[in-house]
């Protein structure tokens, strides 16, 4: 018996049996436990602002890590709730949408639309939209807790979202529904294996940045926006930025920057919401930077 998956995917029920605010408090509560604790997250948070904000006074880079530490747990708890609850209690909490014109615009003139939609905010409750938009297919790794995988999946396909795998037939997936017109979402801050992504710049530093957009736009022609799930008081504000012209150039080089200068733009919008407890600086060109190592 799988106890451990069973134990996860019971917490996860009640946690998502949990109205929206009283799962949004207990995230809360449970952040603030995690960043009085210093724990790993508070530390790769701390590493990661220096680094992205040098000019910050370090009494305010600890100040916004801490917040940051509460919003990443917080989002965990709601996430929860946002898979078990039905769409139209999740619709209810959508405060109102910015700049939807950049989105519905290509959906309505038939042009596929890539979102790209780093981890700010609640990056789910943002998917579950995209599908009531337009046809959109998304990239899925199973959770390693096989027994979370039927939720987890249930949640992200509740408004008719297709996951397809992260492989091959998964990439031919993406470039199909963009060439019919369709709504594919990717999250672009996620560091790549090394044969799927090239150094680019993140806040100055050379960092490593996915290809597949660029290979997606190459080869579909489709419009990009940015896009995220702000949280606000009683829900959220859905965001909807536009790529720099440079992010559809022919140079791979001059649109992985643009595309990171888009991730950059968004941060700059809720940097409290962004998850700077992941390791985004571990790899160098030549190498890895070990700028994570505990000393």
């Amino acid at each position: 018996m799988d106890i451990k998956g069973h134990l996860s995917a019971g917490a996860l029920k009640l946690i998502g049996s949990l109205p929206l605010n009283w799962s949004r408090r207990l995230g809360k509560w449970v952040g603030h436990a995690a960043a009085t604790a210093h724990g790993d997250g508070l530390r790769i948070s701390k590493i990661n602002l220096a680094r992205c904000f040098p000019e910050m006074a370090e009494k305010e880079r600890n100040r916004l890590a801490r917040r940051s530490v509460v919003n990443t747990v917080t989002t965990g708890f709601e996430m929860a709730t946002l898979w078990r609850q039905p769409w139209n209690l999740a619709e209810d909490r959508i405060i109102r949408v910015r700049n939807q014109q950049l989105l519905t615009g290509g959906v309505d003139a038939g042009r596929g639309v890539l979102v790209l939609a780093p981890h700010i905010g609640n990056w789910e409750i943002f998917g579950q939209y995209l599908a009531t938009v337009g046809p959109t297919t998304s990239l899925y790794a199973p959770p390693k807790i096989a027994a979370l995988d039927p939720l987890i999946r249930e949640g992200r396909e509740k408004t008719g979202a297709q996951l397809v795998p992260t492989n091959m037939r998964g990439v031919r997936a993406l470039l199909k529904a963009l060439k019919d017109g369709g709504i594919v979402g990717v999250l672009p801050d996620q560091e790549p294996d090394l044969s799927g992504g090239e150094f680019a710049p993140f806040y100055g530093h050379p960092t490593l940045t996915m290809t597949l957009a660029y290979n997606l736009i190459q080869r579909t022609g489709c419009k990009v926006v940015f896009g995220f799930a702000k949280r606000v008081a009683d829900g959220f504000e859905l965001v909807l930025l536009p790529a720099e012209q440079a992010i559809y150039s022919e140079e791979v080089t001059v649109s992985l920057a643009a595309l990171n200068r888009g991730v950059e733009a968004c941060i700059a919008e809720a940097p409290e919401q962004y998850q700077w407890e992941y390791k985004r600086f571990r790899r160098i060109p030549g190498g890895k930077s070990g700028i994570y190592r505990k000393r």
